[in-house]
């Protein structure tokens, strides 16, 4: 499907039936949205939603989409039982469930939001997409680099509408700051500054009850069946699953793709990668948590050795001390500073001017996203995107850990003659949890 074609039901049928003369597999559901008009669709042609994964980020979410014009509200799921019907009772959903292949089934639901922690997106993202149902999901968008690619080749087949909460490319500052920049207005781009994010280390606690209504074995998923402990079940907190290595990528992930994605955009790179991980000191030896404990141990070891990344047209980009949610460009007219609803430079007046002529307005990037499930364009945050910029992070946490440099292949998505490196693109996946077949 080209980014402008638009899903009429006419269409829609016609890719179908090319698709399977050509032995390709296709949803046989014909989505609602094909048949919306109007500014306000009626019940029956409006986009069917579930959330799926309604916790701290993804109540939100799907509140934001439920909410939406185009939208209907159809189910909840949560490993959290109690959490999920909370969350049905507020907008007004009757059904809930604890496992996700029960809402793939319905064949009222045409799209689903998604922010389960990393270690299920690939799961749930790619069954979403191969039962063609759009999908929006939380960034990071992976866990691992496979299973992005993988995630691609899903919404690609399909034809669905997929995009990663990167919702900095619907804020104002972001988008005319990365356009003027990827334009040429900073001249040639001599350096690009990211924040030293940190890498996630290991978890060691010791078993408490479960409690009631949280189904923790499923929970786990894909990773190995481990204790339950509250501080390892939530994202954040002394310090939660984000900073723990099976279960995320830590603040490398969950910060950096944020600001490498903006630097990607910035840079006119969304469709490709670095081609060399530098790095400065010995291998990270992981720390293990077996107590709760805040962020600050952690976070110390975590944020060495020094890294940086070099693109295959001379740029390199040098992690230290830029905002966690952009990046700072230096270029040969001045330098410009990228972050979330936030755009400032050197000399001032130029961000300053750009800012006060330029047209553009804050978008809805839940809206963007159903509205493009409405009419088949891309999302822009298109999961393509998503799944290069969670691609950087991986690519530096895997060279943290390894203590040398790294040559790296985008386009192959390997690295160049290094199996040891090779081998760590990939986690191990607990049977019964295997990525569905794309």
């Amino acid at each position: 499907m080209t980014g402008k074609a638009q899903l009429t039901r006419r269409g829609f049928l016609g890719q179908a039936a090319v698709l399977s003369a050509a032995g390709v597999a296709f949803p046989t559901i014909i989505p609602r949205t094909a048949l919306a008009q109007g500014d306000r669709p009626g019940a029956n042609d409006r986009i069917g939603v579930a959330g799926i994964g309604v916790g701290r980020q993804g109540s939100g979410v799907f509140r934001s989409a439920v909410g939406h014009r185009l939208a209907q509200v159809i189910c909840v799921c949560d490993v959290n039982q109690p959490r999920g019907e909370s969350i049905a009772k507020s907008v007004g959903a009757t059904d809930v469930y604890q496992d996700y292949r029960r809402v793939l089934d319905r064949k009222d639901v045409d799209a689903i939001t998604t922010a389960t922690p990393e270690h299920w997106r690939a799961n749930i993202c790619i069954s979403a997409a191969l039962a063609g149902k759009h999908v929006y999901a939380e960034k990071p968008l992976t866990l691992t680099i496979p299973e992005g690619r993988l995630m691609v080749k899903a919404a690609r087949r399909t034809g669905i509408a997929f995009q990663v909460g990167s919702q900095q490319r619907s804020q104002r500052e972001n988008y005319i700051g990365c356009e003027f920049i990827r334009n040429g207005g900073l001249g040639k781009i001599k350096e690009v500054i990211a924040a030293n994010f940190e890498s996630p280390w290991l978890c060691g606690f010791s078993g408490q009850p479960v409690p009631e209504g949280l189904d923790w074995d499923m929970w786990c998923g894909p990773t190995e069946l481990v204790p339950y402990h509250p501080e390892l079940y939530v994202p954040r907190g002394r310090p939660g699953w984000l900073s723990f290595r099976p279960y995320s990528g830590g603040e490398m992930t969950g910060w950096g793709t944020h600001g490498f994605d903006q630097i990607q955009w910035a840079l006119g790179l969304d469709s490709t990668g670095p081609t060399e991980i530098l790095v400065d000191g010995p291998a990270l030896e992981l720390p293990t948590y077996t107590e709760p404990e805040d962020l600050r141990r952690g976070n110390d070891i975590c944020s060495n050795p020094r890294l940086s990344y070099r693109y295959a047209n001379g740029i390199t980009v040098r992690l230290d001390n830029a905002n966690r949610g952009g990046g700072i460009f230096i270029g040969e007219k001045g330098k410009m500073e990228v972050f979330r609803g936030r755009l400032t430079s050197n000399p001032e007046e130029m961000a300053k001017e750009l800012l006060a002529n330029h047209p553009r307005q804050n978008q809805n990037h839940v809206g963007n996203w159903l509205e493009c499930a409405a009419s088949g364009e891309r999302p822009i945050a298109d999961v393509e995107l998503g799944h290069r910029s969670a691609t950087v992070c991986h690519l530096l946490n895997i060279a943290r850990l390894m203590g040398r440099n790294l040559k790296w292949d985008p386009d192959a998505e390997q690295f160049i003659d290094d199996a040891e490196a090779n081998a760590m693109l990939t986690r191990p996946v607990r049977k019964g949890y295997e990525w569905p077949e794309v």
